[in-house]
């Protein structure tokens, strides 16, 4: 018996075991791959149109010096509470360290840990931003929390901390309520 004729028989055989077929009918052509979602290009422009100009802010208004105090008072806020914050009249309940971070990835801590503690309902906040005293250079990160306080109006109030809590090294902020 030849090779061809084992293969005619075990075809044979298959087509016995499994009876009568049926076709197929005509399927529709396999879904395609969605569509990527659609990038907010115009918003990711604002957003870094946004940021260079609040760089160059930095540059054009007066920078603070080390030893220099950062202090606001929003209008609504009474002067008494201002004076309870500048004496330390407040305890922190959220703390923020800028310590060693880039001028990029400062701005991007500091927004998300204001954002953080705004939304967990936090009144008072202390950000360290360090005295910033390398040979005759400005306070980068200093100048940098000092511009970005002043911006928010979920800010109500800050001053540079008392010596014991970080002195012209750490600011000392009162957030609005939610």
């Amino acid at each position: 018996m030849s090779q061809h004729a084992d293969e005619d028989d075990d075809a044979a055989l298959f087509r016995d075991a499994v009876g009568p077929v049926k076709p197929l009918p005509e399927s529709s052509p396999a879904p395609r791959k969605p569509r990527p979602k659609p990038a907010a290009r115009m918003a990711e422009r604002d957003e870094i149109d946004a940021r260079s100009e609040f760089r160059r802010g930095l540059e054009d208004l007066s920078a603070l010096a080390a030893g220099d105090t950062l202090s606001y008072r929003c209008d609504s806020v009474p002067g008494p509470v201002f004076r309870r914050l500048k004496r330390g009249g407040y305890s922190a309940q959220e703390e923020l360290d800028l310590h060693g971070a880039t001028m990029a990835q400062a701005e991007a801590l500091l927004r998300r840990f204001l954002a953080e503690s705004h939304a967990s309902g936090c009144g008072c906040i202390r950000i360290i931003h360090g005295k910033g005293q390398r040979d005759g250079e400005l306070p980068v990160l200093k100048n940098l929390v000092d511009r970005m306080l002043r911006q928010r109006a979920d800010i109500l109030a800050f001053h540079s901390a008392p010596a014991a809590q970080g002195g012209t090294g750490a600011v000392v902020v009162l957030l609005a309520r939610r």
